[in-house]
């Protein structure tokens, strides 16, 4: 009985040896991780196309409509790209698909947009989801416009200019894209049909002839005023 008790003894010993080890690594191991908001990542180079608003555009515009202050140049506040999908509604797995479309082509996740009220005509219920869509703000707004000119807007099919009569009166300029495949990083082979969007550019310019301004020194490509109208 003696050796029982002491046989106790030692695996109680053995225990409390044991759960003071894992306290102390566990305590180490706390301690050894950083405390407080996690580091922000911070850009060493500001967007090309930034850069060329900063040190060209800006300049060049305060010419040209005579602006007193820095401050009155237009620039752009936000990029908001929306993609309806009307067969949602019967297909649920199309918004999946718009969805991982979307981020690969904006570099940031979308949001689903739902129907407000009932439409019978259509067969359209509250809250059925019917489309995605991204608001970009600062870097990734210049960027995705770099992109977008640059690269997209070119591998358009017979490609002449991208019209100017989306403005809304006000400076802010929305254009229409037939097919998510003119963005590179869509692979043809992957995706389960064509789909097209729309593409808000809000600026803080009060007449369309300043939005025109700034996007034509921004490199959008828009058409000449006699092409308009074709």
């Amino acid at each position: 009985m003696a050796q029982d008790e002491a046989n106790d003894s030692q695996a109680k010993a053995a225990a409390k040896k044991e759960g003071q080890a894992k306290a102390k690594a566990k305590a180490d191991k706390k301690k050894a991780e950083p405390t407080g908001p996690a580091p922000k990542y911070k850009r060493e180079q500001l967007p090309k196309l930034r850069r060329l608003y900063q040190d060209s555009v800006t300049p060049t515009m305060m010419k040209e409509f005579s602006y007193q202050s820095v401050m009155q140049v237009p620039r752009l506040v936000k990029i908001t790209v929306n993609m309806g999908l009307g067969r949602a509604k019967d297909e649920p797995k199309v918004i999946d698909a718009a969805i991982d479309e979307l981020k690969l082509i904006t570099g940031q996740s979308p949001v689903v947009s739902k129907a407000k009220k009932d439409i019978a005509t259509f067969k359209l219920r509250k809250g059925q989801k019917i489309g995605v869509m991204v608001t970009l703000r600062r870097e990734r707004m210049w960027e995705f416009l770099d992109r977008l000119c640059n690269v997209a807007l070119p591998r358009v099919r017979d490609f002449r200019g991208v019209s100017p009569r989306g403005f809304d009166g006000r400076g802010n300029f929305t254009l229409g894209v037939r097919e998510q495949i003119i963005f590179p990083e869509i692979e043809y082979d992957k995706i389960d049909s064509i789909k097209g969007m729309n593409i808000s550019i809000v600026t803080t310019a009060r007449t369309d002839a300043e939005g025109r301004a700034l996007l034509t020194h921004l490199g959008v490509p828009l058409r000449q005023a006699q092409g308009a109208a074709q």
